[in-house]
């Protein structure tokens, strides 16, 4: 004859503690089921692990499953397994005790043994998923028996702080847990648990990777594996063929064309994981609209955790799909989120190198593919340059850029390759657009002198260039701010314009503009331009105060400097009004004029466009 029903109560502060976690633990209701079942696949790995070593074990290890059963009439979900089981006093100990990891424990208990092969593997951390289950159940029952025994028990709460505990039958060694699910009358969006096509749908978001088959009746009645167990990354590389990989990138992104290039590794050491990355073929519309794009999967031991796992990946290499897998991350108490620490930035950091090699070996390899992900990509990539120190230099390496050449983009190495001789200097410049970059005033001296200048055309180069001051010794030098020498064929510096005789009318050009410029002064760096404007060396430029303005910053208007060519007709006309009557009022009316040229020239916008072009048609209509 069986003892009698036992009740006890919850060892942990009971009442109050169960229903923090029911109600404030867990965001998601459909993890409940996530967590059984990474608890019954625990059970089958420490059964695994026992057969190893016990004889009589071994026949019990054989069909290692798990198998999930709905019923919708009696609105029940149970979730068993054939796995190692537990005691009695295992029952008061890992259920009855909220927050004690029955894992956990056994890990220790291996480690304690100086076990040579444990179960790094085993998911569970924690020891509450189980408790998880009264979010959607208001019974719970769990029936149990260790392998090797005769004894099972049964285990029963309604989630109130206490539980009966007795002696009861099962026919083989594992562990059943029966909900009885709750009625969710006032919430009509919540999901039906004991709905088949949910309960499938669930399993194969969260546990399609588990090493061991869930199983589950059919409408036909045949019993039916929901999740694949086909855990790639964990393969040996050479045992997966390409078209797995990218039918896997399929099944993850739902992007039917084939990735740009894969990237998986495998960390051992000091912490473990494994990492599948995929570079997609084109960048999705949402890359730039942070909330809305998923990047990188997190799996605990092949257990799906997150979605978007953003602490894993550098910001600026948003753009990866794909999973990493790991052995052991800190996560919170629900499993929900990932915890910073240590662990996470060294993925952070191996990821990024990893990714840097591949995208270098790229470049080297395929020249082609490599270009379409620059189109696609670049602009990500570069935010690297300015908010990853570490990796600056590297990522300049393997960053492209336009130039006034006859090319296509290129490296800086190939730029350093073909500098002439004379030229010390990397020369670029800021614009809006590469057109008007490729066309700027500023360039006219170095590119009538054949030297090659790097035109920066993104939003991002506004924020990186300034930050960076070198390249393999060689400096950055912008030929849109601060004062630049063109440099002659032998390494010298050729002299700028004199200004003889124009220091007057320099003085004047700058009282008619005081509340535009800085100053007028004489430029080296025209050739075919009557004038441009030029920035001190620490200046914000026009659209880096475009960008900042844009993104609700108050930015003070920078007054830059007025250079202006003397030998240009235009200029020289100017001086000959201005040296027959400097108080021409035809003199700062040809101001206002060489300050528009100067706006529109570099891709600017005028405060009156309309003023400006009266104003030409004036003086271009008045006779000499």
């Amino acid at each position: 004859m069986m003892p009698e029903k036992e009740t006890f109560q919850f060892q942990a502060e009971a009442r109050q503690l169960l229903d923090l976690m029911i109600h404030s633990v867990y965001s998601n209701r459909d993890i409940f089921l996530r967590e059984l079942v990474s608890n019954a696949s625990d059970a089958l790995d420490k059964l695994r692990f026992e057969a190893l070593t016990d004889e009589d074990l071994a026949p019990l290890a054989e069909d290692l499953h798990i198998h999930i059963e709905v019923d919708p009439g009696a609105r029940t979900l149970t979730v068993s397994d054939n796995g190692i089981g537990m005691t009695r006093a295992e029952l008061v100990d890992f259920i009855g005790t909220i927050a004690r990891s029955g894992t956990r424990e056994y890990l220790e208990l291996l480690r304690g043994k100086g076990a040579g092969s444990f179960p790094e593997e085993l998911i569970g951390q924690f020891g509450i998923g189980f408790y998880s289950s009264f979010m959607v159940a208001d019974r719970v029952s769990l029936v149990t028996r260790r392998a090797g025994e005769a004894a099972a028990w049964k285990w029963e709460s309604a989630g109130d702080g206490n539980y009966t505990l007795e002696e009861t039958s099962r026919d083989a060694q594992g562990t059943s847990v029966t909900l009885h699910l709750k009625k969710d009358e006032e919430d009509e969006t919540a999901r039906d648990y004991s709905d088949p096509p949910v309960i499938g749908e669930i399993i194969r978001r969260y546990s399609d990777f588990v090493a061991w088959p869930i199983r589950m009746k059919s409408v036909d009645g045949s019993l039916e594996t929901l999740n694949s167990m086909k855990a790639l990354w964990t393969r040996p590389e050479e045992e997966v063929t390409g078209e797995e990989y990218d039918e896997f990138y399929r099944h993850i992104t739902h992007d039917w064309n084939k990735p740009l290039r894969r990237v998986l590794f495998k960390a051992e050491g000091g912490m473990e994981f494994r990492a599948l990355l995929y570079i997609p073929p084109r960048a999705p519309l949402e890359l730039f609209t942070r909330d809305l794009f998923k990047g990188i999967q997190l799996y605990i031991r092949r257990v799906f955790i997150m979605d978007d796992c953003r602490e894993l990946v550098p910001e600026y290499l948003r753009f990866l799909r794909g999973l990493v897998d790991s052995e052991d991350l800190p996560l919170n108490i629900s499993r929900e989120m990932l915890q910073q620490n240590r662990q996470v930035e060294t993925i952070k950091r191996s990821i990024a190198r990893k990714v840097i090699d591949s995208l270098s070996a790229m470049l080297k390899e395929n020249r082609a593919a490599y270009l379409a992900f620059w189109e696609n990509f670049g602009k990500v990539l570069k935010e690297g340059i300015f908010s990853d120190g570490k990796n600056r230099a590297r990522i300049l390496e393997v960053s492209l850029f336009d130039t006034t050449g006859p090319d296509g983009p290129v490296t800086l190495d190939e730029y350093l390759a073909r500098m002439p001789e004379g030229q010390e200097e990397i020369y670029y410049i800021t614009a809006p657009s590469l057109t008007v970059g490729k066309n700027a005033p500023h360039l006219e001296a170095f590119t009538e002198k054949g030297y090659e200048v790097i035109v920066l055309s993104d939003p991002v180069d506004e924020i990186w260039s300034p930050a960076v001051e070198d390249y393999k010794g060689k400096k950055f030098t912008s030929l849109s701010r601060g004062a630049v020498e063109v440099p002659s064929s032998a390494g010298t510096s050729e002299a700028g314009a004199t200004g003889e005789g124009l220091e007057a009318l320099l003085e004047d050009l700058g009282k008619a503009l005081s509340g535009e410029v800085k100053e007028v002064r004489l430029s080296g760096r025209l050739k075919a331009s009557p004038s441009c404007l030029v920035g001190e060396a620490f200046d914000l430029t026009p659209q880096m105060e475009a960008f900042l303005r844009a993104a609700g910053q108050e930015v003070p208007r920078v007054k830059r400097n007025l250079e202006i060519n003397p030998s240009h007709p235009l200029v020289t006309k100017l001086k000959g009004i201005h040296d027959s009557d400097p108080s021409d009022p035809r003199v700062p009316r040809f101001a206002r004029v060489l300050f528009g040229l100067a706006t529109l020239s570099e891709g600017g916008g005028l405060d009156d466009p309309a003023a400006f072009s009266r104003e030409v048609a004036e003086l271009l209509s008045e006779p000499v």
